[in-house]
């Protein structure tokens, strides 16, 4: 399993707009990409301005299938409206344990 994570801060303001673009994004990952298990956004207590995804991939495949899909294009733009430039940090990771 391969680990997306993503760190933003989103401009004051658009926080709504914002959360709707990113559900509709995280809807079409799980019905257009076999690969994606999980979506997950979080937002920080003390600034729900500050936004952390954490998504789960199959494999690395599965992580390129979802950068080229066509909802992410869609994202893509529509994030750039929302995310305060150059506040946007993106990490991939390997999952090694997980317990629930």
């Amino acid at each position: 399993m391969i680990a997306l994570t993503v760190s933003l801060q989103v401009v004051p303001g658009c926080r709504d707009e914002f959360l709707k673009a990113i559900e509709e994004n995280a809807e079409r990952s799980f019905t257009d990409e076999p690969g994606c298990q999980y979506f997950d956004v979080v937002c920080d207590l003390a600034d729900d301005h500050h936004f952390v995804f954490h998504e789960i991939y199959e494999d690395e495949a599965a992580v390129e299938a979802h950068r080229a899909a066509p909802h992410f294009k869609v994202w893509r733009e529509a994030a750039a409206k929302y995310v305060v430039p150059a506040s946007q940090v993106n990490t991939l990771s390997r999952r090694l344990f997980h317990h629930s």
